[in-house]
């Protein structure tokens, strides 16, 4: 689970200007990070298959907001992706 704390460091991370919390960016950013604790999670609990399911949905959607920003905007997608450590699908 994301901490206030955690959060805010992702979205201080990848936000455009001081009060942005909702851009593609700052989605894909928080999407990140609750899938990298949600893998760790799965690597001690296997068998956790609603937590899978809920991974597998983070992963879809971060794809779908990749998808948008990099249709959008290709200089904050080339950006976000460098700056989180993605791999960038072509």
């Amino acid at each position: 689970m994301l901490t206030k704390q955690k959060k805010a460091n992702v979205i201080k991370k990848t936000a455009k200007h001081e009060s942005d919390t909702g851009s593609a960016a700052v989605q894909i950013g928080l999407l990140s990070r609750r899938i990298d604790e949600l893998a760790s999670h799965l690597k001690k609990n296997h068998k956790d298959n609603h937590s899978r399911r809920g991974l597998l949905q983070m992963v879809a959607d971060r794809r779908s907001h990749l998808k948008y920003l990099k249709k959008h905007d290709k200089k904050e997608y080339d950006k976000v992706v460098t700056e989180l450590g993605l791999k960038a699908s072509e």
